[in-house]
């Protein structure tokens, strides 16, 4: 008789998430391949599945690249979303992207830059240390 594996309540990362979205951070993370608009719009489509099953670095990787490398208005509010889940998640990284993209001059938001960039200092960032107190 077959044994019956319990379920684990977290989430699982299964195999066929796990390939593409290593593929698309050895693409992004190349110094030279990271930074033609192909290989990040090739990354981006790998790492989407994994980003909506609830994989932490896939959600911060593709914020980050939505925010930064799309001119589009609802692809930025894509990216936004996505660097939230990641945020709250205790994703240092995405937690200093959000605290810097409420700086910035058209947003303007110092109590959300403030909150994100405490949560990132506590997790170590020495850049959201840095800007905290130059605020």
């Amino acid at each position: 008789m077959p044994r019956v594996l319990p379920r684990t309540h977290s989430a699982p990362v299964s195999i066929s998430t796990k390939l593409p979205m290593r593929v698309a951070l050895w693409l992004l993370d190349s110094p030279r391949l990271g930074q033609a608009a192909s290989v990040k719009r090739f990354a981006g489509q790998l790492l989407k599945q994994p980003a909506r099953e609830g994989v932490v670095v896939a959600q911060s990787r593709l914020g980050q690249m939505l925010c930064r490398d799309c001119g589009n208005t609802r692809d930025r509010r894509m990216g936004l979303e996505m660097l939230r889940l990641a945020a709250r998640a205790g994703d240092s990284c995405a937690q200093l992207e959000l605290g810097r993209h409420y700086l910035k001059p058209r947003v303007n938001e110092p109590r959300q830059a403030h909150q994100w960039l405490e949560q990132a200092a506590a997790h170590g960032s020495q850049e959201a240390k840095a800007l905290l107190k130059s605020l």
